[in-house]
């Protein structure tokens, strides 16, 4: 379902915190991550554990990545903007949407997680906690402040969690 908009469009406020698209924020602390890992390299001691990080990272990584493709399909089918601080034009509310409101952004968390197992990666782990708090404080923010202009989004908000 989605909610239509009410009153006239209006641009966010520019926010510093939006140049980067937050899959990018995403590669970027992994890229960091990778840095560290070449740098203090951890690795499991057993080749079994080894091969079950890496079909269990594997399968996370596609999950993820599905995850997030659907959500992202949902708002290019109901003609909607992916990009933080841009006008949306409706509420998307279907699908993976009636679990989390940010399933683009949990889909990216597990993918991101999926791939440090899947790649035998520590150091990537550390710096997601980072990336999270940088997605969780500046800019979903700024996203919930323009979704407020939908009728529905108050409810929707308190029936369906930010993440999960």
């Amino acid at each position: 379902m989605a909610a239509m908009r009410r009153g006239p469009a209006r641009t966010p406020p520019s926010e510093p915190f939006l140049h980067i698209p937050v899959p990018w924020v995403f590669v970027l602390g992994y890229v960091i991550g990778f840095a560290l890992q070449v740098a203090v390299p951890v690795q499991p001691n057993s080749l079994s554990v080894s091969n079950a990080l890496n079909i269990a990272g594997g399968v996370l990584f596609l999950v993820g990545a599905g995850l997030a493709g659907w959500a992202w399909l949902l708002f290019r089918q109901a003609g909607t903007t992916a990009v933080p601080g841009e006008v949306s034009r409706v509420l998307v509310t279907r699908g993976p949407y009636r679990v989390t409101r940010n399933p683009m952004y949990v889909g990216l968390t597990i993918a991101y997680v999926g791939e440090a197992g899947a790649l035998l990666q520590l150091w990537p782990l550390l710096v997601l906690p980072f990336v999270i708090a940088y997605v969780n404080w500046f800019v979903l923010p700024v996203e919930e402040a323009s979704l407020k202009m939908f009728d529905g989004y108050s409810e929707y908000s308190a029936r369906v969690h930010r993440w999960l």
